[in-house]
């Protein structure tokens, strides 16, 4: 039986061996962005790259997941190596499609280039049957939480329960089969580390509001409407004066848009819409946070005598990296890249990811890799080392599954022995059903 580390020389140079294909994965989906639930190109090639591979996979879970499970040469745990199929909408960006203004503004694209790297290593290595256990490779949908009105009418049409896309494979029992999960995600700034471990980040909600006015003539007889602009604009200013409110280490935040300003310039506005995340550390923060701002709403309405509708969405749940696994992870990284060049990261983002969801439910870890220029979700956000942000990720996941699954998966089961899940999934769907809330207030 081959020593982990024969295992894992032989996986890094099959990577290597393959990285221009691998890479052109990347690149071709960096061509070809699209949103959250309609990934039906980059979601077309994820089943492609399976095949080629002899991945049996089912695709279509949450609209566009595809899901392929191959087995080890014995029984042990499953481990799921995931990657995201979405771009942003950011239409100033190079690469954004000029119909629809979707852009990888992010690096998803490379995400998936790493899952199809992580496959091609361990299968063309041949080193599975000395594996105890199975690998799941996910591509998932829908992790940017944007275009909210569009996911709700999928909502409404029962095509999806939640609007982001792993809680949606978690209600449909898709993480059911799967005992802990990883992905890595690129960075920009690293400061000339290549990777970074570890780390918190904030939970969110959503809300998706409904200013509702009279409609009347702006110029001949204002005074015969009832302007819901200006119910928004004062929801704003009272959204503002909140947040001294905030606790610090709460790390609140809440920034809203407005997605419709009226119908016409000579009509007083009867119809205004708006979209928020409010966002903090905890969900005692989130949902302190919440209430403050729909009390803002209500007293925009009340002010010019409106109506507004708040939905409040459930989003996600802050993540909790995993310390054993990601003690795994961190140990083949730095092997693989050197000490001084992988971080440990113990700083909170105040971003949030559905990867949140995951991690807590199973172990789970979302590092970071180098490799990526400018401003996260910025139009001058660029993948420019795909050595960096594909193919070193996709060897420290590699060696990262050996190291869990070799030699029985000892160290596998020792970090499904350490890890207490936060909740259980029942306990987590109650979770996120119990904050959807729909509320009409009349001002």
């Amino acid at each position: 039986m081959p020593s982990r580390e024969e295992l894992k020389s032989k996986v890094c140079r099959e990577i290597d061996s393959r990285g221009e294909e691998i890479i052109a994965v990347a690149r071709t989906i960096m061509e070809n962005p699209e949103p959250g639930f309609r990934e039906k190109k980059t979601s077309r090639l994820v089943a492609e790259k399976f095949s080629e591979l002899g991945i049996t996979y089912r695709d279509g879970l949450g609209i566009t997941g595809v899901k392929g499970i191959v087995p080890g040469g014995r029984e042990g745990p499953t481990v799921a190596v995931l990657g995201e199929l979405d771009s942003l909408i950011v239409p100033g960006h190079p690469n954004a499609d000029p119909v629809t203004g979707a852009a990888h503004a992010c690096g998803h694209n490379a995400q998936i280039g790493t899952l199809i790297g992580v496959a091609t290593g361990l299968i063309g290595a041949g080193v599975l049957p000395s594996l105890a256990g199975r690998v799941a490779f996910m591509a998932v949908p829908a992790e940017e939480y944007i275009e909210i009105e569009f996911r709700e009418d999928l909502h409404a049409q029962g095509k999806i329960t939640f609007l982001g896309g792993k809680p949606e494979l978690i209600k449909l029992g898709e993480f059911d089969d799967i005992d802990m999960a990883m992905m890595v995600h690129t960075a920009s700034g690293t400061r000339g580390r290549l990777m970074g471990m570890g780390g918190t980040s904030n939970g969110c909600v959503a809300k998706q509001i409904k200013f509702i006015g009279r409609g009347s003539h702006a110029g001949g007889a204002p005074h015969a409407g009832i302007n819901a602009l200006n119910a928004a604009m004062i929801a704003l200013s009272a959204i503002h004066a909140q947040r001294e409110t905030f606790k610090d280490v709460d790390t609140v935040r809440v920034h809203p848009i407005i997605t419709r300003g009226g119908e016409a310039v000579n009509i007083v506005p009867a119809d205004v819409r708006m979209e928020t995340f409010v966002r903090g550390r905890t969900l005692e923060a989130i949902q302190d946070a919440s209430e403050k701002v729909d009390r803002a709403l209500r007293a925009g309405a009340l002010a010019v005598g409106g109506k507004v509708r708040i939905k409040t969405l459930p989003g996600y749940l802050p993540i909790t990296n995993d310390r054993n696994l990601s003690a795994v992870c961190r140990s083949n990284a730095q092997a693989l890249l050197g000490k001084r060049k992988v971080g440990v990261q113990r700083h909170h983002g105040t971003g949030s990811t559905d990867m949140g969801d995951v991690s807590c439910i199973m172990p789970a870890i979302h590092p970071y890799a180098a490799g990526a220029t400018g401003n996260s979700h910025g139009d001058d956000y660029m993948i420019e080392d795909y050595d960096q942000a594909v193919l070193n990720p996709a060897k420290v996941m590699a060696m990262t599954v050996i190291d869990l699954l070799a030699d029985g998966a000892v160290k596998g089961k020792e970090v499904l022995a350490r890890h207490k899940p936060s909740m259980t999934r029942q306990e987590y769907l109650n979770l996120l059903e119990s904050l959807r809330k729909d509320e009409e207030y009349q001002g």
